[in-house]
């Protein structure tokens, strides 16, 4: 009998917090720190602006963000794993920044109020969740009006050249690295199951539309291997 996703996925990140960041550096190539550089630069934080970083795992989003609004900004990381919490929270005191807050807590159930945020960001963590139209849904609910969602995530290259190797690279070799470096192949089998069946940018986009977002931009990265969605939140008009 198959466990529930939240369960499995709830398990893997457990397991390999101690080797996530080398893991993530070696599965991309190193190219995720360029991606979210890129993000970043694209999302322009201002100072004092609050954000959220959902699924924030070992905190390195939430760092940056946390950078870029300077001490008077309001950053909130929120994870349902603890381990990778503990990681995060150690690398967060490390580097002595008092403006981050990391909680224990679901992308499925946000614990803050309606507009609370300028800023929410998921990193490679929306393609883990149980229900994606629900995290969506949570994300446009805690944002101000004006505010900003994003997305940074594997995606599904266009190119059927292109698209092959990537499936190749996420069935097969993927979980070997996961075997060989972190010793963890069948936690590294279940993130490449996860990658594969999540939807492509362009459906993507639909979801963060219906979810309520009134722009959706997209950036592709590395010949569309992963993809940032940039979703924005109406300014609603007073009656």
């Amino acid at each position: 009998m198959h466990k529930p996703k939240e369960e499995r996925v709830h398990e893997v990140f457990e397991s390999i917090h101690e080797k996530y960041d080398k893991m993530n550096t070696v599965i991309s190539l190193n190219q995720h720190t360029n991606w979210r550089r890129d993000v970043m630069k694209k999302m322009n934080v201002s100072l004092g602006a609050s954000a959220l970083d959902l699924c924030c795992g070992t905190a390195d989003w939430t760092i940056q963000l946390a950078e870029a609004a300077g001490e008077n900004g309001y950053i909130k990381g929120l994870d349902f794993s603890e381990n990778m919490l503990r990681a995060g929270q150690e690398k967060v005191a490390r580097l002595g920044f008092e403006n981050i807050e990391l909680l224990h807590g679901n992308a499925m159930d946000i614990p803050f109020a309606d507009e609370t945020f300028d800023f929410v960001t998921i990193g490679f963590g929306l393609r883990n969740v149980p229900d994606y139209d629900t995290v969506l849904r949570e994300m446009y609910r805690i944002l101000k009006p004006g505010g900003l969602a994003v997305s940074l995530e594997t995606s599904q290259p266009e190119k059927r050249v292109v698209n092959k190797a990537y499936s190749i690279y996420f069935t097969k070799v993927m979980p070997l690295l996961g075997k060989y470096i972190a010793g963890k192949y069948k936690e590294y089998s279940w993130l490449q199951e996860s990658t594969m069946s999540f939807p492509n940018k362009n459906l993507l986009s639909i979801m963060f539309a219906e979810a309520g977002f009134d722009k959706v931009q997209v950036s592709s990265y590395s010949f569309g291997a992963a993809a940032a969605h940039f979703a924005y939140k109406g300014v609603t008009e007073d009656k």
